[in-house]
């Protein structure tokens, strides 16, 4: 691992601990043993610091869930958003310290002040909103999901699964006990109703 990389990583952990205000480089620098100057040669500000982190998240997010549509086949739309939704409810678990970035208030605080730090969020989210859009235009397609707006079901649809996700993140509740009803209520709200023959 590079130091860029070594750097990187600690940072995260940090400021997802921490926030971004209450988290000093040079506590950085003494997490990672290196020289505060070594951090500056990689990063020239904190900012900076945190827009790379941003822009790594990114990166982490997409990869992961290129790599998982690479592997998978899908029956119908339907199939395919149930897949999307508990694969980010798994990359929640298993990129913890990126999710509890993305989830911090003062990391949203930050974005209403920085352009750039704004320009990444809005990038990161509109990547997973595709995710779900895709999934619901392909059931629009295939008949397995009825919309009349497939963006508008796809933020309602990710509003909801986040939440549940902010709850494991923040550690409030048992939200594995909550996927099962998340998937049925998401299903339930985009299924086609069934035709009722008139006599």
């Amino acid at each position: 691992m590079s130091k860029r990389e070594t750097i990187l990583n600690a940072a995260t952990r940090l400021f997802s601990e921490k926030g971004y205000h209450n988290t000093a480089l040079a506590e950085v620098a003494r997490v990672t043993g290196v020289a505060e100057g070594t951090i500056f040669y990689h990063f020239k500000t904190k900012e900076e610091l945190f827009a790379a982190i941003l822009e790594n998240i990114k990166f982490n997010i997409v990869k992961k869930y290129t790599e998982f549509f690479k592997e998978k086949q899908f029956s119908s739309g339907l199939e395919r958003l149930e897949s999307s939704i508990y694969f980010y409810l798994f990359l929640v678990g298993t990129m913890e310290e990126m999710f509890l970035i993305l989830h911090r208030y003062d990391a949203y605080e930050l974005a209403q002040e920085n352009p750039v730090f704004r320009r990444h969020f809005v990038e990161i989210y509109n990547f997973i909103l595709d995710v779900f859009e895709k999934a619901i235009l392909q059931g629009h397609e295939d008949k397995s999901m009825s919309v009349e707006s497939s963006g508008k079901a796809a933020f309602i649809i990710f509003m909801m699964v986040d939440g549940v996700a902010r709850l494991r993140t923040f550690n409030l509740y048992d939200a594995a006990s909550l996927y099962q009803q998340l998937q049925e209520s998401c299903c339930r709200i985009l299924q086609r109703a069934p035709v009722v023959e008139q006599c």
